[in-house]
């Protein structure tokens, strides 16, 4: 079962509210790609995410934090949303929102967990945790250093995977626990699996739940990387 959506620490955000106004919306079951135009944009770093708050008539608002899924040389502002079971924000966006609607933003937010190409990193990321590493793979393709980022993803089965082609396509190392995929058998990441990805890197990154981040930084810390490499950004909802 999944937990309540997080709610924002807003403390750490970067700029005043502003608006963003939906461009372009891609439903699945479970998932929603949102494509935005930023009325204040401000440059952002892989990794960063945004404060996005619905205010209703009577003033009531609802804020949720997004990871950002655009590189920093799109001009819009992408992110997905996971539909969570009762959840205030990523019901709005899955069921009610439209090209046109607009909605308040703050952000970027966060410095820790960002990346901007100058060392080798390897990513985990769980279910929607992966949105984070999207924006590093495409920030890493636009500068030309894609050998510099190796990324893991992990999810119940390929459908619930956010952006899973292009993962696939971009070379991510792609584990799932409840179906087996060309030829690998349902399961997490065993540890031989990532000793190759943790061979000669710098950083690692792991984002995820609660639980899946808490596996994934002893899994790779069994893999050889030092606890102090690896930062982490977890949520609420499960991975």
């Amino acid at each position: 079962m999944s937990a309540p959506e997080p709610l924002l620490d807003t403390t750490t955000a970067v700029g005043a509210w502003t608006t963003g106004t939906i461009v372009e919306i891609e439903r699945t079951a479970r998932l929603v790609r949102l494509r935005l135009v930023v009325a204040d944009p401000v440059d952002h770093l892989p990794g960063q995410h945004y404060a996005v708050r619905l205010r209703a008539e009577d003033d009531y608002t609802a804020t949720r934090a997004y990871s950002i899924a655009s590189d920093p040389g799109d001009a819009l502002l992408e992110l997905m949303v996971e539909c969570l079971p009762g959840g205030e924000v990523s019901g709005y966006f899955h069921d009610e929102a439209r090209v046109g609607d607009m909605v308040e933003l703050r952000g970027p937010i966060g410095g820790w967990f960002t990346w901007n190409g100058d060392v080798t990193a390897v990513c985990l990321g769980g279910g929607s945790g992966v949105v984070p590493f999207v924006a590093m793979l495409r920030h890493a393709r636009r500068l030309g250093v894609t050998d510099r980022l190796r990324v893991v993803a992990v999810a119940r089965t390929l459908d619930a995977l956010p952006y899973a082609a292009e993962l696939d396509e971009a070379g991510a190392f792609i584990a799932l626990t409840r179906e087996n995929l060309d030829g690998r058998v349902a399961a997490p990441p065993y540890v031989e699996e990532l000793q190759p990805l943790v061979d000669g890197v710098e950083r690692g990154y792991v984002c995820g739940s609660v639980g899946f981040a808490s596996y994934a930084t002893r899994i790779l810390g069994e893999a050889g990387l030092p606890a102090a490499a690896i930062r982490v950004e977890q949520f609420g909802a499960t991975a």
